[in-house]
């Protein structure tokens, strides 16, 4: 089985997501996101594979670079918020479980197990 984790070391969840996959027994490829971030592209097939119109939604509104770069502001277009996250990983939503087509988010951990 393929599954691949958009993983944060630091973040509980993402912690919490990998101690669950295991527990499952599920090794998944561990993809440390902030060290090597996705590409454009990647990005809009997480959000597809996510089912997420608005890339808003994969991002953390909390996070310093959301308001630097004025990421509310709804003239924005879907390109310019990807291109945000390529160049601000840490703006994405973690802990994200890819397997074949679909992806789930871990909050809570239990939701990847959906995919699998």
């Amino acid at each position: 089985m393929s599954v691949t984790l958009y993983h944060n070391p630091s973040c509980s969840k993402s912690r919490a997501t990998l101690a669950l996959l295991e527990a499952n027994d599920v090794k998944p490829e561990i993809r440390l996101y902030l060290e090597q971030g996705p590409s454009s592209k990647e990005l809009e097939q997480l959000l597809s594979m996510l089912g997420m119109d608005d890339a808003r939604n994969l991002m953390r509104k909390g996070e310093d670079a959301y308001k630097l770069e004025q990421l509310a502001n709804i003239h924005l277009t879907q390109s310019e918020l990807i291109t945000a996250m390529v160049n601000h990983p840490q703006l994405i939503e973690r802990p994200i479980v890819i397997h074949q087509d679909q992806a789930r988010i871990g909050r809570p951990p239990e939701s990847v197990l959906e995919i699998l």
